[in-house]
């Protein structure tokens, strides 16, 4: 019985195994801009509103769209192999969008000359379709085609994976971006042409034990940060996770109940959406409230266009306390402060944002450093505990 037992509990060792994949640090498209010199002239030619990658212009069904200049403060990627034998690119792992695409030998932009480009031709499990997918961003699109591969991420083999072929990325900006694509673990229900996401095919074949997904983003600068298919590992938390429902199955959608700083209710007084998106580096909200915040905390605007702070206001400035569910879940000022090269900067951004529907606030990765998150998709619910 000993040999049964030994032999049962590593079945059960191998039903679960977390397949982890780790993420980089990098520095983001507007530092990159910045040094360069470029932000100032970028900004010119393009106003970055962070709403337009919840609410894109509708457009025609078979066309996807997807703003790509939300990711102008991304940092965090992860590293993925396309193809037979495989091709690697660098990408980030997107909560607020569900398509993969990488760049194309199809594709002769500027941006895509120094980007990895997937060469159907060198993978023999390749498989072209004629739908195409576009991705717009300020002041034009990237234009693509949809085709089918195998997708490795981390110890996964994602076979008949769909996903998107860069043809145009016009704009001179993405040239600087750190990251090849994007690969969306935000619900099938806003894919684009209605592309399988990669984590519902990965769950459709069998490939991960649970139907859920968890992200930890270190604070650390450079290593750590991990997103986990098909398990929890307790620990990268301390204490024990808060499940909170989803309010919509587009995006990692969820109810906050109020937001508040020194015990005084700033915004969300009746209650508001959020998304929880690692795609997005800030805290974000409607662009009152933020400026409002943005006061509060002493910022303000440097001729980059940067919200610069006092790097010692962090030691005496309150905490942002969301509260979800009835569970309060502060984030310190040593959190929303950024500090890079003794210069410190708001992690507050605004959007405006039709709020008709009511506050619509974003849920970046300022607040995903503090809290590990659970993205459980067989129960439509999100997952949150401090972080370790």
């Amino acid at each position: 019985t000993m040999k049964w037992l030994l032999l049962l509990s590593l079945l059960a060792l191998s039903e679960c195994v977390i397949h982890k994949v780790p993420l980089v640090r990098k520095k983001s498209l507007r530092k990159n801009l910045i040094e360069k010199g470029l932000l100032k002239d970028y900004l010119k030619t393009h106003t970055p509103n962070l709403a337009t990658k919840y609410f894109p212009k509708e457009t025609f069904a078979s066309v996807s769209t997807e703003s790509l200049e939300n990711y102008l403060d991304t940092e965090y990627f992860g590293t993925i192999s396309i193809g037979t034998p495989p091709q690697d690119f660098t990408v980030i792992f997107d909560t607020g969008s569900s398509n993969l695409w990488v760049p194309s030998t199809y594709c002769s932009s500027a941006a895509c000359t120094v980007h990895n480009r997937f060469n159907p031709d060198d993978s023999s499990t390749f498989q072209a379709t004629s739908e195409t997918l576009s991705i717009t961003y300020g002041t034009g699109s990237m234009t693509g085609i949809l085709g089918y591969d195998t997708v490795n991420v981390g110890s996964i083999e994602d076979t008949n994976q769909i996903f998107g072929l860069s043809e145009t990325e016009p704009g001179s900006f993405l040239y600087y971006a750190p990251f090849d694509g994007i690969l969306g673990l935000a619900y099938p229900s806003i894919s684009a042409s209605d592309a399988t996401p990669v984590f519902d095919n990965m769950w459709n074949e069998g490939l991960v034990s649970q139907d859920l997904f968890s992200v930890y983003l270190s604070s650390d600068d450079e290593s750590g940060s991990l997103v986990m298919f098909g398990g929890i590992d307790s620990s990268y938390y301390t204490g024990s996770l808060n499940w909170v429902p989803v309010s919509y199955e587009g995006y990692w959608q969820i109810t906050l109940d109020s937001i508040t700083m020194d015990g005084e209710t700033i915004a969300c007084a009746d209650g508001c959406q959020a998304i929880v998106d690692t795609g997005t580096s800030l805290l974000a909200g409607p662009t009152s409230a933020i400026s409002n915040i943005q006061s509060y905390i002493g910022a303000s605007e440097n001729y980059e266009g940067e919200m610069i702070v006092s790097c010692s206001s962090m030691y005496s400035l309150p905490n942002i306390v969301f509260t979800i569910n009835g569970v309060q879940y502060p984030v310190p000022a040593s959190a929303y402060i950024l500090e890079e090269d003794s210069v410190c900067t708001s992690g507050f951004e605004g959007m405006d944002v039709d709020t008709s529907t009511g506050e619509l606030w974003i849920l970046g990765d300022v607040f995903i450093r503090q809290y590990f998150t659970v993205f459980d998709r067989a129960n439509n619910q999100l997952g949150l505990a401090a972080a370790a």
